[in-house]
C-alpha cells in the first residue's frame, strides 16, 4: 500500500508540519505493531505552482492512498486536484485533514464527492490507525521504507521529494507480500472500507459505503446514496508522544521551520480556532530543550513557535528563555506569539539583556476598543500591553509585531481609526493590519447573522461588511492597508514618514490620503522600482506640506541609503561632490573598503538620523559592513565639514 501525503503551502520558504508529523507518527507506531507492507510519501508544492504540474506530479506517484493537508490558502486548490484526480484514477482513496476541511466535515464531503475521509482534529494517531485498519493484522512486518531523494523542477523551483522505495523481499517473506498486495477481496484494495472498524474510530467523518460499490468517478451523483460517519473530533494527545521531525535539516534549506512546544489557548477569542481547544497541553521541558540543542547545532536561521499563547505559563517561557540567552549560537533566531500584558518585571528584564535578534515577539491587540474586547471574548489589559511594549522597545535589540484586525464587532468606521493610531503610534518593527475572517467552527462563524457579517464565500473568508462598517469603508481601510505595507512594514520609508507624521493628527488618514493620491494618479496599477517609488512619495508630500519640501527630499535619501548603496539616485536628488582624495584618505585611516562605504551631505539630519527643521549642515558615512542587527541598518558615523575627522559613533 503506497500513501502520499500533500502539502501545498503559500509559499516556499514555508514547509508544512503536520504531513511530516502525520508520516513519522505512522511509520513509527507500523513499525512498533508490525504492520507489513506500507509505504509513506511527502509531496510538498506552493500555490504558485500551476495546478496541472502539480496534479501531474501526484499522479506520477501511483498512490493507493493520497491525503491532503488543507488550509484556507490551498483548498481550492485541493478541491481541483482531488476531482481531476479521482477522473484518470478512480480507485484511489482520497483523505483530507486540517482546519478547512475539520468544522464542516459532513457538508465538505456532500459537496466534494471526490474525497472518501475526513480527519477532524489531531491526526497523527488517527492516521496511523486508520492505516492500520486497512491493512490486514495478521501480516507480519517487513521493512520496506527507504529513503530516495528524486528532483523535479516546477516553476523554476527544484522540488525534492522523498519516496519510499518498494524492494526485493527475501524469500521467506515473498509469499506474504504476493498474498496481501492481490486479490479483490483483499485489505488493500481500494475499493473497500471495513465500515466495522472505521466507526468505531474517533476523529473521523467518512462515507459509508459498506454495501455499495465505492466511489469511481467524481462527478457521480451522491449525495442521496451515500450515509457519512462522523464521529467527531481526536482525543487529545500527549505531546511528548509527538516526534521530533527535524532529522535532517537539509531538508528544509531556506525554508522556516515551525516548533510546537504546546498545543491549545487559554483565551477564547471568538474569531480564533484555537480557542475551540481550551485545554492547554505542554511538551516536556527536558524534550524542548534536547530539540531546542538540535536547532541550535545546526545553526538555523529562524525558528517559529507555532504555540498559541507561549508565555500563558510565565514560568514555563522565562525557563525556555533563559535556555536560549545561556545557549545562544549567535546566529538563529526565534519566533514568539505572546500575551504583551501577561509579561512581568523577571521576564522584561531577561528580554532586555538579550541578543539582538535573538528572539522576536508577535503581539496580537486586534483592537483598542474596551467594546470590542469584551465582544470578542478577549481578555487583555491594554495598559499592561502599552507599557509592555514600549519597555520592550527602549531595548532596541527585540524585533516586535503587532497585530490588528478590521471587522470586529461593535468598532465602527471612526473607532477603528483610532484602534490604528494607537497601535501605529507604539511604532512596532512590523503593524500587521488583518481583516477578520469568519472560519468555520469559531464563535463568529455561528454568530455571523447576529453580527450582521458579511463575507467572502471563498476563502479566506474576509468580512466585507458588517452592522457597524460599510463595504465602502472597508474598502478604505484596504487602501489604508496597501499603503501600509509599501511604506512602513517594509522598513524603507520610515523617516520620511516620521516628518510626515508631523502633518497628519491622524496617521490612518496620513495612509489614506497616501492611498487615494496612488489610485488618483494610476500608481496602484503596477509595480515601481525603489527610486521611482521614492520620486512618487515625494510627489506626494509636495502636494500635501510643501513648506518642507526640502526635509522630506533628504529623509528619503537617508531611508534609499541606509539599507544598501544605491547605484542610482532620485531626479530631484543633489549630485554631491565628494573629495575622492580626502574620502579615499579617511577609508585607509579606518580600515574601510569604499564599495561598503557611501558619503552624504544634510542639512536636517543629524549622526544619530533624527530629523530636525533647524539647519545643521554635515556629511554622513553609511558603513555597510557594519549593520544593526536588528533593523539592518547601515552603522553612521558624523564626518565634520568633509574635513574627514574622527567620526561619531555608529547607529546601533
Amino acid at each position: 500500500m503506497r500513501c502520499l501525503l500533500v502539502a501545498i503551502n503559500s509559499k516556499y520558504i514555508h514547509s508544512n508540519p503536520a504531513v511530516y508529523l502525520l508520516r513519522e507518527c505512522a511509520l513509527r507506531d507500523l513499525k512498533q505493531k508490525q504492520i507489513f507492507g506500507v509505504e509513506v510519501e511527502l509531496a510538498e508544492y506552493t500555490i504558485n505552482h500551476h495546478a496541472s504540474e502539480i496534479f501531474d506530479d501526484i499522479y506520477l506517484h501511483h498512490a493507493d492512498l493520497v491525503c491532503f493537508s488543507c488550509y484556507i490558502w490551498n483548498i481550492p486548490f485541493v478541491r481541483e486536484l482531488a476531482a481531476e484526480l479521482k477522473k484518470v484514477s478512480p480507485d484511489v482513496k482520497i483523505w483530507a485533514g486540517g482546519p478547512e476541511v475539520s468544522y464542516a466535515a459532513n457538508k465538505f464531503l456532500m459537496e466534494n464527492p471526490a474525497f472518501d475521509l475526513i480527519m477532524q482534529g489531531e491526526g497523527e494517531e488517527v492516521f496511523s490507525e486508520l492505516i492500520r485498519l486497512t491493512v490486514e493484522e495478521k501480516c507480519r512486518i517487513k521493512d520496506v521504507y527507504k529513503q530516495s531523494e528524486s528532483k523535479k523542477v516546477l516553476s523554476g523551483i527544484v522540488e525534492k521529494r522523498y519516496s519510499i522505495e518498494r524492494k526485493q523481499a527475501v524469500k521467506e517473506e515473498k509469499d506474504i507480500e504476493d498474498k496481501h498486495f492481490a486479490g479483490e477481496d483483499n485489505v488493500y484494495s481500494t475499493n473497500y472500507i471495513d465500515m466495522s472498524k472505521l466507526q468505531k474510530l474517533q476523529g473521523i467523518a467518512v462515507r459509508d459505503f459498506s454495501g455499495e460499490v465505492a466511489l469511481g468517478n467524481a462527478e457521480s451523483n451522491i449525495g442521496n446514496k451515500t450515509k457519512i460517519i462522523n464521529t467527531g473530533f481526536a482525543t487529545l494527545m500527549d505531546m511528548d508522544t509527538i516526534p521530533f521531525v527535524y532529522e535532517d535539516f537539509h531538508l528544509f534549506e531556506h525554508k522556516i521551520l515551525y516548533y510546537e512546544t504546546s498545543r491549545g489557548c487559554p483565551f477564547c477569542c471568538s474569531y480564533c480556532l484555537s480557542s475551540v481547544d481550551k485545554t492547554v497541553r505542554f511538551r516536556s521541558l527536558p524534550i524542548v530543550k534536547k530539540e531546542l540543542d538540535a536547532f541550535l547545532e545546526a545553526k538555523v536561521p529562524q525558528v517559529k513557535f507555532v504555540d498559541r499563547t507561549f508565555n500563558c505559563n510565565r514560568q514555563r517561557a522565562i525557563d525556555i528563555w533563559s535556555y536560549l540567552v545561556e545557549h545562544d549560537n549567535g546566529i538563529t533566531n526565534f519566533h514568539f506569539e505572546i500575551s504583551a500584558d501577561l509579561l512581568r518585571e523577571d521576564e522584561l528584564e531577561l528580554i532586555s539583556d538579550m541578543r539582538p535578534g535573538l528572539i522576536q515577539l508577535e503581539i496580537g491587540v486586534q483592537s483598542t476598543n474596551g467594546d470590542t474586547i469584551r465582544e470578542i471574548h478577549r481578555t487583555m489589559r491594554l495598559e499592561e500591553v502599552y507599557r509592555a511594549v514600549n519597555r520592550v522597545k527602549a531595548g532596541k535589540n527585540i524585533h516586535q509585531h503587532l497585530d490588528l484586525i478590521a471587522g470586529l464587532p461593535f468598532e465602527d468606521y471612526q473607532r477603528f481609526q483610532k484602534s490604528f493610531n494607537d497601535i501605529y503610534a507604539l511604532h512596532p518593527q512590523q503593524l500587521q493590519l488583518g481583516f477578520l475572517k469568519v472560519l468555520k467552527g469559531s464563535y463568529m462563524y455561528e454568530h455571523a447573522q447576529e453580527y450582521g457579517l458579511v463575507y467572502r464565500s471563498r476563502p479566506p473568508y474576509e468580512v466585507m461588511a458588517s452592522k457597524w462598517v460599510s463595504y465602502d469603508e472597508m474598502l478604505e481601510i484596504r487602501l489604508v492597508e496597501e499603503m501600509l505595507e509599501l511604506h512602513y512594514n517594509s522598513g524603507q520609508f520610515l523617516t520620511y514618514l516620521a516628518v510626515l507624521e508631523w502633518k497628519y493628527d491622524s496617521t490612518f488618514q496620513m495612509f489614506l490620503d497616501m492611498g487615494h493620491f496612488y489610485r488618483e494618479h494610476g500608481y496602484l496599477d503596477c509595480s515601481h522600482s525603489r527610486v521611482r517609488r521614492t520620486e512618487i512619495v515625494q510627489e506626494f508630500a509636495e502636494i500635501v506640506d510643501p513648506e518642507r519640501r526640502d526635509i522630506y527630499r533628504e529623509a528619503l535619501i537617508f531611508d534609499l541609503y541606509k539599507i544598501e548603496k544605491s547605484k542610482s539616485r532620485p531626479f530631484w536628488a543633489k549630485n554631491v561632490q565628494q573629495d575622492k582624495r580626502q574620502t579615499g584618505k579617511y577609508l585607509r585611516e579606518h580600515g574601510m573598503e569604499k564599495k561598503y562605504c557611501h558619503f552624504e551631505y544634510f542639512e536636517h539630519i543629524n549622526e544619530k538620523g533624527e530629523i530636525t527643521e533647524e539647519k545643521d549642515p554635515l556629511w554622513l558615512l553609511f558603513d555597510y559592513e557594519n549593520r544593526d542587527s536588528l533593523t539592518n541598518e547601515a552603522a553612521l558615523f558624523r564626518i565634520d565639514e568633509m574635513g574627514l575627522q574622527s567620526g561619531c559613533g555608529g547607529v546601533q
